[in-house]
Formats: structure tokens, C-alpha cells, sequence
């Protein structure tokens, strides 16, 4: 049956309309899945030489740190494994045992480069530890089985917590917070944790507990989606009492104006839009870094304009490019009105320049670091606001990714997200500017790089009708398409 379930994904790959565009994104991603492979056997080969020629004891000393780890491993999946699903509803009514599906539903996990990416860091490392640290290969290899238990519990647990929105927030605080009090030496998680996974080497029997808990898991999870997969439980539609925001003060602005309401009430009453809101926090607090210097690696004039550019392009690269697609379910309704491509596009555009408005003026923390650093900021915002803005909305052209509202998977946009002709148009939102800045910082200093990209960002607002115009006749000569890609649920 599993075989079969393989044939039927395999035609529905083959045979999307985005067939091309999915195909050059399955070989961009193994190329990358690939590079982490070798990055990640290369970590475990340098663990087990570092800590041989600090003269610490290379498993005790990993085993101090694996609680960190694995509470990463768990973040990481919260915040970018996708769940695998199939098309269920139809298989429901056919002489298949529901068991049989959710157990390939989980195994397809089991295998995602999320679970194998462990195995490419602890292998080389163990096989050091048996033939070059002499170190007793029982030992050794049982502990290797306790810690891909606990991955395979990563795993199983991520999969519970599917859905939970911003959960992970909480992850990273535990982490933060734990790291804090180790750092200060307030508090030492690592005291308790580190002896637990000791005895997975040191008492051959200890890892049978992990086993015996992966298990449970199993189990418990299998129960759960079990119990779940009926049309009047699980597979049943959410729905919420709609809370009405009447922002009678955009009537204003006419025709533009309502489609600015339409985009704040989506992004109010919706989890994945909502979402995107919250992944521009990370963007603004990464630029935070970059721009304080505290890294001494990124402290330099170079990656500090790359801060300065995140800070003010959050909204823009986690909502700005994945316009049209916000409106996906009702996209074909409104192409069969009278409504001008114009109209659409300035309502958009006047979303994201609000947005990085917004994010610029809470940059002001940034004067702390200099007024330099802030010059760098509102250079960066106007070129936003000028280039950027215009790039997103030609790039979501191209993204033809019907987006689930109600949802927060995929918060980055889908397969059919990505093509050549996106790619290249996501290219100059940060390396233009940032070769901009740097011919200027080569020519006549960092004042001289910061007003280029002012410059940059100035000229595209003088050209803002042109490029306007530009913009509505390739929505126009995608219309059809777009249309026809939404209509593409799987």
C-alpha cells in the first residue's frame, strides 16, 4: 500500500501545472540538503579532534551540551518542517485501513532531512570515538541508539504539536533563558542533563529508557491522528466568530482604500497572515544584531547595511512578495469584476511602504549604536520603499502559491513559490544595494555608500507611474495562469 501511496504522489507531481518550476526546486533543495550533509559530517569529525586536543573528554563534553541540541532540534522543526500530508478525504470511503495511512503519513518524517541530518553529525563522530579515541564500541554504539531515540521523540513530538501557533517562541525562550543563567552562572542545566545522557554510555541497559519512551510516543501519536481522521473531527473545518472592524476612515481613498481594509482585516482575522507578522520580528531582530556590532565577525560597515536592510523589510519579504496569493480563494472572483489591476497594485504597494514606515521609526533604537547606524536605516527603508517594494509586487507575479488563510504551514510559501523568474527577482532586493553601498564606501567613504543607496530608493519613488504601468501589464499577461495555478488545491 505504501508503494501505491508513492505512485500517487509521484502523478500528482508529475502532472501539476507547475510541474518545471517544482522540479528546479526539488534540485536547488537536494543541492542544499547535500552542502548541510557535508557541513554537518564535518562538524562531527572536528567535535571529536577539538575536544581530543583541548584534552577533554569528546563524549562527556558533547553529552553537556545535548540537552541545547535537542531543545533546537525541536525549534527548528516547530518553526520549518513541513508536515507531510496526502489528499485524505477521498481515501476515506475506500477499503484502506486508516492505520495504514497515518502510519505513512509519520514514516514520511522519519525520512525527512530534518531527522537525517543527526545521523550525518553523531555517525563520523562515533566512528571516531571507536577507532581512533579507543573507546568500547557496545558503549558507544548503544548510546548512538538512545540519541536517535530522543530524535525520533523530536520528531513525534513536532508532529503533536503541529498547528500550535507561535509555539516555538516559547522553545526559544526556554533556550535563551537557559543559556542566560549558564552564561551568568546562575544556573547550570547542563549539571543535570549531562549525567542523564552519560549513563546512555556508561550503563549499556540505560538505553532501553529512550527506546521504551519513543515507543509510548509512537503509540500515543498514532492514537491521536487515529481518532482525528474523521471528517466530523479533525478533517472538520475551524470556525470563529468574525470580530468586524469597520475602518470607515480609508472610504477616503476610494476603490484603493477598500482594498487597504480587505488587507488589514486578512492580516486581523487570519493565523497565516498573522504569522508573517511575527516572522518580521526575526528580520528586525537580526538586523538589531548586525547593527550593534556585538559579533565581532559582523562588525563592519558591510553587514551592518545588510542589517540596516532587514530591519525595514520584514513585512515586505514574509507578505509584500507572496502578493497575489494572499487572496487566492476569492482571485478568480474579483478578476470577473471591474476592477482596475491599478488600483490593486497601489493598495499593495501602500501596505508595505506603511509597514516599513512602521518598522523604521521603532529602528530609532538604533541611534544607541550611532547616528550612523540609523542613517543606514533610513537609507535602507527609502530603498525599500523606492526598489524593493516594486520588486515584490513584480515577483508575486510570478509566485503562483494558492495560500491556505487559516493555516500557518508553509509560512514561506509552497512549492510552486519558487521558479527562476522569482529567484532572479528576489537577487537585487539585497545584493543590489549592498554592491551599491559598497562601490560608494570604496569610492568615497561610508557617507558616500549610504546616500547611494538613498539615492537608489528616491528614483524609484520619481519613477513610481512607469514602473507601475510595467508592473500591471505583466499581472495582466500572467492573469490567466494565475488563475488557473490557484485553482490547484494539491
Amino acid at each position: 500500500m505504501f508503494s501505491k501511496f508513492l505512485r500517487l504522489e509521484w502523478k500528482s507531481f508529475t502532472r501539476s501545472a507547475s510541474f518545471t518550476g517544482n522540479m528546479i526546486l526539488k534540485i536547488f533543495m537536494i543541492i542544499g540538503k547535500i552542502n548541510l550533509a557535508i557541513l554537518f559530517a564535518m562538524g562531527g569529525v572536528g567535535m571529536f579532534f577539538i575536544f581530543r586536543d583541548e584534552k577533554m573528554n569528546p563524549i562527556q563534553t558533547v553529552n553537556r551540551f545535548l540537552i541545547y541540541y535537542f531543545l533546537a532540534d525541536v525549534t527548528i522543526r516547530i518553526i520549518f518542517q513541513s508536515i507531510p500530508v496526502i489528499n485524505i478525504r477521498p481515501l476515506l470511503p475506500m477499503p484502506i485501513n486508516r492505520g495504514t495511512i497515518i502510519s505513512f503519513i509519520m514514516g514520511k518524517t522519519f525520512v525527512s532531512i530534518f531527522t537525517l541530518l543527526p545521523a550525518f553529525l553523531f555517525i563520523p563522530f562515533a566512528l571516531l570515538l571507536i577507532f581512533k579515541g579507543d573507546y568500547p564500541a557496545l558503549n558507544v554504539i548503544l548510546w548512538m541508539v538512545s540519541l536517535w531515540a530522543i530524535v525520533y521523540i523530536n520528531n513525534l513530538i513536532n508532529l503533536l504539536l503541529d498547528g500550535k501557533d507561535n509555539l516555538f517562541i516559547i522553545f526559544i525562550a526556554v533556550i535563551a533563558g537557559l543559556g542566560s543563567l549558564h552564561y551568568y552562572n546562575l544556573f547550570d542545566v547542563t549539571q543535570y542533563t549531562g549525567p542523564v545522557f552519560d549513563s546512555f554510555y556508561n550503563t549499556p541497559y540505560m538505553f532501553l529508557l529512550p527506546v521504551i519512551v519513543l515507543a509510548a510516543v509512537w503509540k500515543y501519536t498514532f492514537t491521536y491522528f487515529t481518532k482525528a481522521m474523521y471528517l466530523d473531527t479533525g478533517l472538520k473545518g475551524k470556525h470563529t466568530e468574525a470580530v468586524t472592524q469597520n475602518l470607515t476612515w480609508l472610504n477616503r481613498f476610494g476603490l484603493m482604500g477598500t482594498f487597504l481594509k480587505n488587507d488589514i482585516k486578512l492580516i486581523w482575522r487570519n493565523k497565516r497572515p498573522r504569522t508573517t507578522v511575527f516572522q518580521g520580528v526575526f528580520f528586525y531582530a537580526y538586523g538589531i544584531l548586525l547593527l550593534s556590532g556585538v559579533v565581532e565577525q559582523y562588525n563592519n560597515p558591510y553587514w551592518k547595511i545588510l542589517g540596516a536592510l532587514s530591519i525595514t523589510n520584514g513585512f515586505m519579504f514574509t507578505f509584500g512578495q507572496l502578493v497575489p496569493s494572499w487572496d487566492s480563494a476569492y482571485y478568480p472572483l474579483m478578476m470577473s469584476q471591474n476592477i482596475k489591476y491599478r488600483e490593486y497594485i497601489s493598495a499593495k504597494w501602500w501596505l508595505i511602504v506603511i509597514a516599513t514606515a512602521v518598522t523604521t521609526l521603532l529602528a530609532t533604537v538604533c541611534l544607541f549604536f550611532g547616528v550612523e547606524a540609523y542613517l543606514m536605516v533610513l537609507a535602507a527603508a527609502i530603498y525599500n520603499m523606492g526598489v524593493n517594494s516594486h520588486l515584490a509586487l513584480l515577483s508575486g507575479a510570478f509566485i503562483k502559491t494558492p495560500i491556505d488563510l487559516t493555516t500557518t504551514q508553509q509560512a514561506f510559501g509552497g512549492k510552486k513559490a519558487f521558479n527562476i523568474k522569482a529567484i532572479l527577482l528576489v537577487l537585487p532586493k539585497l545584493i543590489l544595494p549592498f554592491l551599491v553601498f559598497m562601490y560608494g564606501d570604496k569610492l568615497l567613504g561610508k557617507g558616500a555608500g549610504i546616500a547611494l543607496v538613498a539615492a537608489l530608493g528616491i528614483l524609484g519613488f520619481a519613477f513610481r507611474n512607469i514602473v507601475f504601468k510595467a508592473i500591471e501589464k505583466v499581472y495582466l499577461s500572467e492573469k490567466y495562469s494565475t488563475i488557473d495555478a490557484y485553482k490547484q488545491k494539491n
